[in-house]
């Protein structure tokens, strides 16, 4: 067996720590929500209060698969596998699928305000540019 000569930059290094980063929030955010006391949600402006209070278990499912999955794409991908991309690819659709409610069925824009959609914007973005790292460093044999 010969040793591979395709080894990951330290680019590649720099955007797996930050991807993991970036899905811990995400988790800690999910984990944040899925525990936050009556007391807290009264702290929150009526239409939030509204919205959170109405999103349905499948909504919260896909923050969980966004998230989680998210976060054990990123473990994987700093452990050179490529079961990271499959699981980029679930975390990117538990996104879309959380966003589509959100923006399309839930009232987000409504009891978030337009500025609410920015941060939902970048996570696409990067879920989406996530799903496309892993396929090409898939590609570049810098993964297995």
């Amino acid at each position: 067996m010969s040793d591979s000569t395709n080894k990951p930059n330290t680019g590649f290094w720099i955007i797996a720590v930050i991807a993991l980063i970036w899905n811990l929030m995400g988790v800690f955010n999910y984990l944040s929500q899925a525990f936050m006391t009556d007391e807290m949600k009264a702290l929150l402006p009526e239409a939030q209060q509204t919205y959170m209070n109405n999103v349905p278990a499948w909504a919260t499912a896909a923050f969980a698969f966004a998230v989680f999955g998210g976060a054990l794409a990123s473990v994987f991908l700093l452990l050179k596998k490529q079961l990271s991309k499959t699981l980029f690819i679930v975390s990117l659709l538990g996104v879309l699928i959380q966003m589509f409610y959100a923006f399309f069925m839930g009232g987000g824009i409504d009891a978030f305000g337009p500025g609410g959609v920015i941060m939902p914007i970048v996570i696409i973005l990067f879920s989406s540019f996530l799903v496309w790292y892993s396929n090409d460093v898939t590609k570049k044999g810098w993964i297995s």
